[in-house]
């Protein structure tokens, strides 16, 4: 396997019904409401978006996601990866019991970015940049779905 190649895992749990979180998650150009990492997006077409992403790390990513898998009633919405990162993401919604939804996101990932592939030796700080990130998106997102709700 390559050193340029990620792999990460997340688990959320937000208190909202899966329906409603996946309309939100499948809304890729409207992350800039709800999660601050991602700084904007410039929709495409239905299906395409571009992405900027910039965590703690004094670098951003740019990547266009396209939606591969969009079905709501299995609870997936997967996005190919192009551009900075290419690759895929996927997110899988499993109702609760208490009526809100369990998030699992993966993502899996080679870094193109020159300036990143150059620092290979400093995965450790991009593992923990990503954690910081997707924490924040959990939180950003249980604001969301609460102020929409």
């Amino acid at each position: 396997m390559s050193r340029h190649f990620y792999v990460f895992r997340s688990h959320w749990l937000v208190d909202a019904p899966a329906p409603r979180v996946f309309e939100t998650l499948a809304k890729l150009d409207e992350y800039p409401q709800w999660w601050p990492q991602v700084r904007s997006t410039r929709p495409i077409d239905e299906q395409t978006c571009e992405v900027e992403v910039r965590s703690t790390l004094p670098y951003s990513l740019r990547m266009t996601a396209h939606h591969s898998q969009k079905d709501p009633d299995a609870g997936v919405l997967e996005a190919r990866l192009t551009g900075d990162l290419v690759g895929h993401s996927r997110w899988r919604l499993t109702p609760a019991p208490n009526g809100g939804t369990v998030l699992e996101f993966g993502e899996e990932v080679e870094v193109r970015r020159a300036l990143l592939r150059a620092l290979s030796f400093a995965r450790p700080a991009l593992r923990a940049n990503h954690a910081l990130m997707m924490r924040s998106g959990e939180r950003g997102l249980r604001r969301h779905l609460a102020s929409a709700g």
